[in-house]
């Protein structure tokens, strides 16, 4: 027996009283998500019928034109024959042909046959009150009227963390043979010692020792290599003592890593409930603590790790955390991507204050020109109205628009708006120094120093933490720290002062050190797949447009230090003629004496050397003679 198959027309007008009269006359039931089957093959004048319902207007909606259905589709209908191989070609050929025919009844506009049928319909029209499926909220995202208010992300745009491989119980196993097999070990080499605890952690399990009386501690962080062969370990790391206990750690990779989303700790209670709106969540420690980092008490980060380590994904999950909780209206972002890739996927959320910068020459010129600029106003305006921080601003603004909806800044025509939180995402730190390395580096310490009052605050990333890259000046402006995987010691210590770093395993295991902390703890970091990262940006791009500033978008890069010292560069023109004056009046001239005096470093010191040469100031350049004559 065949089954005809009717899909339903995704139409939003005026479906309501159609639909319920064809369920009622054929039991038939449509819907716009499922097509349904109808209980015996539709005949001819059936769907001629159908064809000519669907077309009347619903009475139970209005009189208006717009509540006219749409003309039934009938390209929408698909013929679906159960036993098709018993069907015969007769049948096909006479089915075709009813389609076509109806297809043409239904653009015929027939004002009689229309009343006739709105006479037969309209008997049993009280019969039909659900019209609710009709008052739909419109999308965000969609072509419908934008939403008044904004509305944050939901939590259901994130995935959910995902269960272990193993059992606990395997896991639970191959924990306690690896403490027998390091005591074992630790016995071959005449360390006596006993595992007290066992900690496990997501991507590693701390085992716990207490050494026994008169057992130096170096003696057994000596035999990490020793250990990590006994264990089958990649790496292990020992740490000695574990802060506020007698006993020492070691860290050994577990078999299977533990995926840790960025949802599973952002929806706990303890995070939800907290009013900061700079909240980010960052992994879990060993012990399976969350870390929840707040930007606007850190103040600034600074994040470093090898490709491949995770360094890309805790910018995205500082970014969303962020974003799943704030406003435009509370928090902006200038964003700074010199590889172009990292942060393309933000472009054109409404947090943005412009397009994402990705020429390092412009990007140096946007934190020199407009971000020292709109700290040095905030200050001034924090001073005019009595406050010391951002918070106290905002404060302020609430209490003077409940009285005053048309407030103003003090005699100033400048309407009283609360000011947002800034945060700057600098993806790659190395192409900016590369640039403009001085400029640079004295504008990130400015803003270190003294952004954090009023609401602006750095995440600088890197994957080259060299001592060039990040200066002394840099690290000590910037006390917290997050290190992943680093290639060599030298890395890690230029990061967070110590070793360690090297021996991380990759893909989100890191070192967390914030400011105000002794040690830096390890922890595994949340992972931000790409789909999320999309997902939550199309909500957001739904939401509203961004408002770009013209300040940054019109900003003029800067050039090249040494298309600068070519050009003869505003610096090196005032330093050019302080060396000038003091060769002069000391007749003395060689580049070590102009770096002490002048406190500059060698090549600046060099170059100034050579133009006072070129000026015919000093003398050339004579063998091993230190100093030069003056002219």
């Amino acid at each position: 027996m065949k089954n005809t198959v009717i899909e339903y027309q995704k139409s939003r007008k005026g479906k309501s009283f159609q639909v319920w009269l064809i369920h009622k006359l054929f039991f038939i039931k449509l819907s716009p998500q499922n097509p349904i089957k109808a209980k015996k093959p539709l005949k001819p004048e059936t769907k001629e019928l159908i064809a000519r319902t669907m077309a009347l207007p619903d009475p139970h909606l209005n009189k208006k034109e717009s509540s006219k259905s749409n003309p039934f589709n009938f390209d929408d209908i698909n013929i679906d024959n159960v036993d098709d191989k018993v069907a015969k070609k007769e049948d096909r050929d006479l089915e075709i042909d009813n389609l076509n025919r109806l297809q043409a009844l239904a653009t015929v506009n027939d004002p009689e046959e229309e009343r006739e049928e709105t006479k037969i319909v309209s008997k049993k029209p009280k019969q039909f009150i659900d019209n609710s499926f009709l008052k739909e909220e419109p999308m965000s995202g969609s072509n419908n009227e934008p939403l008044k208010e904004f509305q944050c992300p939901p939590m259901e745009l994130l995935e959910k963390g995902t269960k272990p491989k193993h059992s606990l119980k395997s896991q639970t196993k191959q924990r306690v043979e690896k403490a027998a097999i390091l005591e074992e070990t630790l016995a071959s080499f005449n360390v006596a010692a006993k595992v007290i605890n066992i900690t496990p952690g997501p991507t590693v399990t701390r085992y716990e020792l207490q050494p026994g009386d008169g057992v130096k501690i170096s003696k057994i962080t000596s035999l990490s290599k020793d250990i990590s062969l006994k264990l089958a370990a990649p790496d292990i790391r020992i740490e000695a003592p574990i802060p506020g206990k007698a006993l020492i750690g070691i860290e050994v990779p577990n078999q299977d890593v533990q995926m840790i989303t960025l949802r599973s700790i952002i929806e706990e209670p303890s995070v939800l409930n907290l009013e900061d709106k700079l909240i980010a969540g960052l992994g879990k420690t060993i012990t399976g603590e969350s870390i929840v980092m707040n930007l606007g008490k850190m103040p600034h980060v600074l994040i470093a790790g090898a490709t491949g380590s995770g360094k890309s994904v805790c910018i995205n999950s500082i970014i969303l955390s962020i974003l799943m909780r704030s406003t435009p209206n509370e928090v902006k972002f200038l964003m700074i991507d010199p590889k172009k890739v990292e942060l393309s996927f933000y472009e054109g959320i409404p947090h943005l204050l412009a397009p994402v910068v990705t020429n390092p020459n412009k990007a140096a010129a946007t934190l020199k020109k407009w971000a020292l600029v709109e700290m040095e106003n905030r200050y001034e305006l924090f001073s005019r109205v009595g406050v010391k921080d951002i918070s106290g601003f905002n404060a302020y603004v609430k209490r003077e628009l409940e009285k005053n909806p048309d407030a103003t800044i003090m005699d100033d025509n400048l309407a009283l708006e609360k000011l947002p939180y800034i945060v700057v995402i600098i993806d790659e730190l190395a192409d900016l120094m590369m640039v403009a390395s001085q400029d640079v580096e004295q504008t990130i310490c400015r803003l270190a120093q003294m952004a954090r009052a009023t609401g602006i605050h750095l995440v600088i990333a890197t994957q080259r933490p060299s001592v060039n890259v990040v200066t002394g000046l840099i690290k000590a402006n910037i006390p917290s720290r997050v290190s992943f995987y680093l290639q060599s010691q030298i890395d890690s210590r230029t990061i967070i002062d110590m070793a360690g770093a090297e021996k991380l395993l990759g893909k989100g295991d890191m070192l967390y050190f914030p400011v105000g902390s002794f040690n830096p703890s390890r922890a595994q970091g949340v992972f931000v797949s790409e789909p999320e990262v999309k997902r939550v940006v199309t909500w957001l791009k739904g939401q509203g447009k961004p408002d770009y500033l013209n300040e940054i978008i019109n900003v003029e890069p800067l050039e090249g230090e040494q298309e600068t010292s070519k050009k003869g560069g505003s610096n090196q023109d005032d330093l050019y003629e302080n060396a000038k004056q003091l060769v002069m009046s000391t007749k003395y001239a060689s580049t070590s004496y102009l770096q002490r005096k002048l406190r500059i470093g060698y090549n600046r010191a060099a170059r100034i050397m050579d133009e006072l040469e070129e000026e015919g100031v000093i003398s050339e350049y004579v063998g091993e003679k230190k100093s030069r004559s003056v002219m």
